[in-house]
């Protein structure tokens, strides 16, 4: 079944990204549609105390914080499909219609923002998912001052793991880093860093078994093993990082849009343009850098602008036969002046 409207913008997504991304389409009278699946809110609705994001100097609770961002979004006329999108036709022309199917349904635009985010990679073992929130945590600069004073881990061995570990050292009694083998994929430069802090502990070639919880339910202990000797031991912690990469969300787009190497949307210079025209990208589907909230939210923003301007510059390639824009005059907001 197909829509025989034709949007202006359909933001695939809906963590601080792409609600961003509709909250500023919205406002520029454009009435996003927003495929924000089932779990919306991305990774923020995973976190528990945010205390880093601006305006809330009391910190806020992540599932707290998303709704705000859906509010806001739809008070200014976004739309919302809580359903997956399960597959996308990018026009390669500029000027070109889009086509994003959920539910069943077809879906058309003249622009497309990218929002579908990351996930991160998780080891799979036992009390992983169950501890998430009460001594698990994939962000030390979200989570780091929950462990102030307490002994912790942090797994992996690339750059992100040193990040993590050296971060963590601010907060935390110690920090043993736990790798698998005894060579590591980070940067020389990050490894010294991390070799400097006197309250990290380097533990090779392990890997975590399980993780258990304590009487009160939290985390108090991980048992490893020893790679080389198949010896276990148990480690007493109050914290697990677990800093073994992330994976971005493209499956959708892979084959129409540039990815890198790792599965990240590409994006052209300073600007948030995919290689398809009036197809944009934002958030941590595009960013392994920094993936911040805030930094998403931006982004977000960003897209969100990159559409406009592209629908105020491009030309319409003709509508086909039966087809028709849907009516930006239903609205319910229109902009000011000031594009602030």
């Amino acid at each position: 079944m197909a829509s025989k409207d034709i949007e202006s913008t359909i933001i695939v997504g809906s963590g601080p990204a792409g609600y961003t991304a509709a909250l500023y389409t919205a406002r520029a009278n454009l009435r996003p549609l927003v495929i924000e699946g089932f779990a919306w809110g991305g990774l923020l609705q995973q976190t528990t105390h945010v205390e880093n994001y601006p305006g809330f100097p009391d910190g806020i609770m992540g599932p707290e914080l998303m709704p705000l961002f859906r509010e806001q979004a739809q008070r200014f006329g976004a739309r919302l499909i809580t359903d997956q999108a399960e597959r996308v036709e990018l026009a390669s022309e500029a000027g070109g219609v889009h086509s994003v199917w959920a539910a069943g349904e077809q879906h058309r635009a003249r622009t497309v923002i990218l929002a579908m985010g990351a996930e991160h990679k998780k080891l799979g073992i036992p009390g992983e998912e169950e501890l998430g929130g009460r001594g698990v945590s994939y962000c030390a600069t979200c989570d780091a001052a929950f462990f102030r004073d307490r002994p912790t881990m942090v797994v992996g061995g690339g750059d992100s793991a040193m990040e993590e570990a050296i971060f963590l050292s601010k907060f935390a009694s110690g920090v043993v880093l736990v790798h698998r083998r005894d060579e590591f994929r980070a940067s020389k430069i990050m490894l010294e860093r991390a070799r400097e802090q006197q309250n990290i502990e380097f533990l090779t070639p392990f890997t975590v078994k399980e993780l258990r919880a304590g009487e009160g339910g939290a985390l108090t202990a991980a048992t490893l093993v020893d790679q080389r000797s198949g010896e276990e031991r148990e480690l007493q912690i109050g914290g697990a990082f677990v800093a073994i990469g992330h994976q971005p969300q493209s499956q959708l787009v892979a084959g129409q849009v540039e990815l890198d190497d790792n599965g990240y949307v590409v994006v052209r210079g300073h600007s948030t343009a995919t290689n398809r025209p009036g197809v944009f990208a934002a958030g941590d589907l595009v960013d392994h850098t920094y993936r911040q909230a805030i930094t998403a939210a931006g982004s977000g923003c960003q897209a969100a602008l990159d559409a406009e301007w592209y629908l105020r510059d491009t030309p319409e390639v003709p509508i086909p036969a039966g087809m028709h824009l849907g009516d930006p005059a239903e609205a319910q907001w229109a902009p000011a002046a000031d594009p602030a």
